[in-house]
């Protein structure tokens, strides 16, 4: 039986440490704190504590192991440069180090793509993030490239009781920017578990863009808005941030 370290049993790694069970494979979820692994405790899967960005807590679940593949899916908690430089670029040096001869899944973002001339991003496409967490991003991605792994980079992540725009618009905090012609790039929450777990099955390598088929303007959104008899998005000129992310 394989067997697979999920790192971060949060919104998508516990979605993900499931659709591993179910497929047979031997789980071992990690967290960051003990409180975290209680809750976990009913699962069909051991989950322990453990800092991944502590070197020395990583190495003392070396025993763990060996696995056949590493996921590393933690959160920052919405924390600065500081905590992406611990918990994402440290956090896999300490994961590659502790298990050397796992191949490491790291779920980046789609963020590291600064584009915004409305054209096709692919795979391909530079990846020169303006902000230093980008940047952190991109630095860890290299990281785990280097050391033959997987970088996945996830557009938004919505799914069951989470999803940031719908909150806006029923909330009626929406906003349209410039002329709402700004892409928003998503992707669903079991989608991203299932392709990370067919990425680790078919033992891909290198860089994968994880997002809906399809990206959706602003205006479009808000024509659903309408329909479903929500208020109508605030009007903010400005800047806008456009691009679609496509998936090869």
């Amino acid at each position: 039986m394989p067997k697979v370290l999920i790192a971060g049993c949060g919104f998508v790694g516990l979605a993900t440490a499931r659709l591993f069970a179910l497929r047979g494979w031997e789980v071992t979820g990690c967290t960051y704190s003990e409180e975290s692994a209680a809750k976990l405790a009913g699962e069909a899967f051991s989950v322990v504590a453990c800092d991944i960005g502590n070197r020395a807590a990583v190495e003392a679940r070396a025993n763990l192991g060996p696995f056949d593949a590493i996921v590393h899916c933690a959160s920052s908690g919405r924390g600065g440069a500081e905590e992406y430089r611990r918990v994402y670029l440290e956090g896999s040096r300490n994961l590659t180090a502790a298990f050397a001869h796992a191949p490491l899944l790291f779920t980046s973002s789609t963020s590291v793509y600064a584009q915004t001339d409305g054209g096709w991003v692919t795979e391909d496409s530079p990846a020169v993030p303006d902000r230093e967490t980008g940047r952190l991003l991109r630095e860890t991605e290299e990281l785990v490239l280097a050391q033959n792994g997987i970088s996945a980079r996830l557009a938004g992540v919505y799914g069951p009781g989470r999803s940031v725009l719908l909150r806006k618009f029923f909330d009626g905090s929406a906003i349209f920017e410039g002329d709402g012609a700004k892409w928003i790039n998503q992707a669903h929450r079991d989608d991203i578990a299932a392709a990370i777990v067919h990425l680790i099955t078919a033992k891909a390598r290198g860089l994968f863009n994880v997002t809906d088929d399809q990206p959706i303007a602003q205006r479009e959104r808000a024509v659903d808005q309408r329909r479903l008899g929500m208020a109508r998005p605030q009007l903010l000129v400005g800047e806008r941030e456009v691009k679609q992310v496509a998936v090869l």
